[in-house]
């Protein structure tokens, strides 16, 4: 079914990003190469926002946070706390269900050297507004990262100044007329866990936070 939040699979907006999915498509014709689509249903509670598909990684997969590390802690933090049912095998046919959750990244194309530009960020904002417009129950939003934050805010129409980025950080936004709470998190990368930026626990914590706030919506 087509959705305002999906690009089309040979999405053009983004030149640079086209070009490199053109040359992914040749290197690895076996990967997914298109724009990474949302991963869970939009009744969801809870939004978790990443930046971008990794290049062997939900590019590869078609599957966002599935077959790069950052998606093993990503998981099984969601599993332990009851937004997932079922188990990761970082493939998109290991049957892993969502509960209540759904995941979407702030750019939906995988960027040379996993950063996507300011520009196009902003290129792809519409799809991560429509995102949010479509989740009609959302409570929660779990930000993974500054940029993801910033994009977020900005997808729902607010100034990331009225919500700082912080680990930890907690603040509440209005989302097409209804009140969320965001919550932004050190993204789960290899770098950020091997270097002890952001640990288990540190993750966790989110996530417990999350958990209550949903709970008690």
């Amino acid at each position: 079914m087509s959705s305002a939040a999906e690009p089309t699979r040979d999405c053009p907006l983004c030149p640079r990003l086209a070009a490199f999915r053109a040359a992914n498509r040749e290197a690895f014709p076996e990967f997914f190469n298109a724009p990474a689509p949302i991963f869970g249903g939009s009744d969801a509670r809870l939004l978790i926002v990443g930046l971008a598909p990794g290049l062997k990684g939900a590019n590869a997969t078609g599957r966002p946070f599935t077959g790069d590390y950052a998606g093993v802690l990503l998981y099984e933090t969601l599993l332990d706390f009851g937004f997932a049912r079922g188990v990761y095998a970082a493939r998109p046919d290991d049957g892993l269900r969502l509960i209540d959750a759904r995941i979407v990244n702030a750019v939906r194309c995988a960027p040379p050297q996993n950063k996507p530009t300011p520009q196009e960020a902003r290129t792809c904002r519409s799809f991560l507004a429509a995102a949010l417009a479509e989740t009609t129950r959302l409570t929660a939003i779990v930000t993974l990262g500054r940029v993801a934050h910033e994009n977020a805010l900005r997808a729902a129409g607010a100034r990331p100044a009225s919500a700082p980025f912080a680990h930890g950080a907690e603040a509440k936004i209005d989302v097409c007329g209804r009140l969320a709470t965001v919550l932004s998190s050190y993204h789960c990368s290899r770098y950020n866990t091997n270097t002890g930026v952001l640990t288990r626990e540190m993750f966790r914590a989110v996530f417990a936070r999350a958990r209550t706030v949903v709970d008690a919506a």
